[in-house]
């Protein structure tokens, strides 16, 4: 999760996760699969989906993946162009396999987003770089580059390992192998892909709408704030409740995320919520160990316990910045419990990655068994990946060196832990699709802001150094976010019969799209909202909790004393051991058919984090609603349940693009809307 939560979907009704589906014999040959007009229109659908991570990713730390998005809607694009035009204008018989190379090509360019929706913000906050991200956007292109191309390369090796020995089911991945399988093929596939198309279509265009049109009324279309109507008509005492941000949100891209991700994380994830914001959050302020402040002193008894004002954090913590310290440790503790239990299959996939390296240049006889169901001129030859690797390598030493003044040796080092934590990305996404991608780059932050102290850096350049270096990190990092969506779609690639060399080059032109579109709809995000940047902003739009727990670790392993109040650690303490209880718990007393009812201690500590309800309780819904319709309607929800999850996710995203527009351009709702149902009559968009 990183947070990000890709789409976490029950393989359990799916016959086969790990064997190629056969091929029907009446199908055409599929002579073309890498096209540009699979490619091209790829790229185009993971820009939209981009533009609907880094909005997402704001509000929530969430990000997700455009398999689906991309696996469908490609379908709906490409195949009537194949029947109705000629040729040379990007006519002739559009496959399943083809249909894959437009969804890989999606996944890749929309996979950069987390770069932009935790580090870079968090070191804006800390005043680290320039004043706005426009004044810095040719180092903001750069440092994408450095991230964008180093995973691409592992992918290839590990391959082998993960999809072909483990076989790991990497959910994600099957689900866009059977969504295009089922577009392309069996009784009525035409009426079916043509049901599902409009499906995702409506669902796309009625989030769009909503979201655009709600930002006038957000009081009565949006935010529905009971408890101060409650308040309002004579329960004076739901103030409180109002005040520890429990808020209902009519939010279609999170009623699809719970939709995908699945009951166990959407309801752990609720559990930290209330655990935080209605049980531990009203203790810790009965007791003085944190403080609010006064929200709108027109009506009595609403507090606001969410400031991140850093101006006495020991003594004087808000509940918000109280609660960050047992999160942040919960996301690490599960993240690297999960690590030692699988410590073996680590150990494995490790020798694996290694094991080509050690064939061609030490002349290892290590035998290799695994059969590898892919023709030999279809594979990744070994120059590809591998020149790709140390060309990326070298322009990240000099970007680094020459824009931000970092040592080679820590860029180097930074390089040397994305491939190690890269495999707890794997296995991670592998088994539950849930991705820890930004508690692991808060580990790297440890270890590169423990180096900085060493160095005697001041506390600004420390607070730097950890930080790119566990962006670079982060983004590096094969499984990790970047290019875990892409071990998801050789995963898809395996059980279609696609071309893996096919996928590759897809993917990296996927790869320079997200570059420029990730870092260019941050710049617009800030200049339309500029408290993403600025902590002198009371609210926000954006609660961006993944930036929260970046600046705090930035600043505690660069500070001469540990800015943590003590209850604080304490609590994060026992919680970071219940983490550590729990995971290994599920690996050696609990059985596996009783996994799901483990909590998860990474949605958990999101909980945390996240300083308001809205999203939580929007997932539970979605993945209520999800397990109800899956129980008592299969066949519908097999037909239309990833559609419309998929729709309502980029939907939302896109209508988030076209309200940061609106309020750059003075149009939006916060000049023409109305504040009926807001607090105090404020406007609440």
């Amino acid at each position: 999760m990183s947070g990000d939560s890709e789409e976490k979907l029950e393989p359990v009704r799916f016959i086969n996760t790990d064997e190629p589906f056969l091929e029907s014999p009446d199908a055409p040959v599929e002579e073309q699969q890498l096209t540009v007009r699979a490619v091209l229109v790829g790229c185009i659908l993971g820009g939209i989906v981009a533009a609907s991570n880094i909005y997402i990713g704001l509000k929530t730390g969430w990000t997700f993946s455009s398999s689906l998005f991309g696996a469908i809607l490609g379908f709906a694009i490409l195949k009537p162009l194949s029947r109705s035009t000629f040729t040379f204008l990007g006519g002739g018989y559009f496959g399943p396999k083809e249909n894959n190379i437009c969804q890989s090509a999606a996944t890749s360019a929309g996979s950069l987003g987390l770069l932009f929706t935790s580090g870079f913000p968090a070191a804006y906050q800390l005043g680290l770089l320039s004043v706005h991200p426009k004044d810095d956007f040719g180092r903001l292109i750069t440092f994408t580059i450095c991230c964008a191309f180093f995973g691409l390369s592992f992918t290839q090796p590990l391959r082998k390992f993960y999809i072909l020995k483990l076989k790991l089911v990497f959910p994600s991945g099957v689900a866009a192998a059977y969504t295009i399988h089922s577009l392309h093929a069996g009784k009525n596939t035409e009426a079916a892909a043509r049901k599902k198309v409009k499906a995702l279509v409506y669902a796309f265009l009625c989030a769009i709408i909503l979201r655009v049109v709600s930002e006038y009324a957000p009081g009565v279309l949006w935010d529905w704030h009971i408890f101060y109507t409650l308040n309002r008509i004579g329960w004076s005492s739901a103030i409180a409740v109002e005040s520890w941000g429990w808020i209902w949100e009519w939010t279609p891209a999170f009623i699809g995320a719970g939709m995908l991700i699945g009951i166990n994380a959407s309801y752990s994830f609720l559990g930290g919520s209330f655990l935080a914001w209605a049980i531990l959050g009203p203790i810790i302020v009965a007791k003085g160990l944190a403080f609010g402040s006064i929200a709108n002193s027109s009506i009595p008894g609403y507090m606001d316990y969410m400031s991140m004002s850093l101006t006495d954090p020991i003594h004087h913590p808000s509940p918000r910045y109280w609660m960050l310290w047992p999160g942040t440790l919960m996301l690490l503790c599960a993240s690297f419990a999960e690590v030692g239990c699988n410590w073996k299959s680590l150990y494995a996939g490790m020798r694996s990655a290694c094991g080509t390296l050690l064939r061609r240049f030490l002349k290892d006889n290590v035998e290799d068994n695994s059969f590898d169901p892919v023709p030999e001129h279809e594979r990744v030859p070994f120059w590809a990946w591998g020149s790709l690797l140390v060309l990326s390598t070298i322009i990240t030493c000099v970007v680094m060196a020459v824009q931000f003044g970092q040592n080679v040796g820590i860029t180097l080092l930074a390089i040397l832990f994305s491939f190690l934590f890269s495999f707890i990305g794997c296995e991670s996404v592998g088994r539950t699709n849930i991705n820890p991608a930004t508690s692991i780059g808060n580990a790297s932050q440890l270890i590169f802001g423990g180096l900085g102290r060493g160095q005697g850096y001041t506390v600004k350049r420390g607070e730097l150094l950890n930080s790119l270096s566990g962006m670079l990190t982060l983004g590096k990092m094969p499984y990790i976010k970047q290019a875990g969506h892409m071990l998801s779609d050789l995963k898809t690639t395996h059980l279609l019969g696609s071309s893996p060399k096919a996928v590759f080059i897809a993917q990296l032109f996927g790869a320079v799209v997200s570059i420029f579109v990730s870092a260019g709809l941050y710049v617009v995000f800030s200049t339309a909202y500029p408290c993403i940047n600025d902590l002198n902003y009371t609210t926000c739009a954006f609660p961006a909790p993944d930036v929260q727990a970046w600046r705090a670790v930035a600043v505690a392993v660069s500070s001469s004393t540990l800015p943590i109040p003590p209850t604080s650690g304490y609590a994060a303490i026992a919680l970071g051991l219940a983490a550590v209880f729990s995971v290994v718990a599920k690996y050696t007393v609990v059985p596996p058919k009783y996994h799901d009812f483990i909590p998860n201690f990474n949605a958990i500590g999101m909980g945390f984090v996240m300083n308001i309800s809205t999203y939580p309780l929007a997932m539970f819904f979605g993945s209520t609603l999800a397990f109800l319709w899956r129980r008592m309607f299969f066949n519908n929800y097999q037909m239309y349940c990833f559609a419309v999850a998929a729709g309502f996710l980029a939907g939302e995203g896109i209508g988030g693009i076209v309200n940061a527009i609106f309020t750059i351009t003075g149009i939006s709702g916060a000049t023409y809307g109305t504040s009926v149902g807001c607090p105090g009559g404020v406007y609440c968009g």
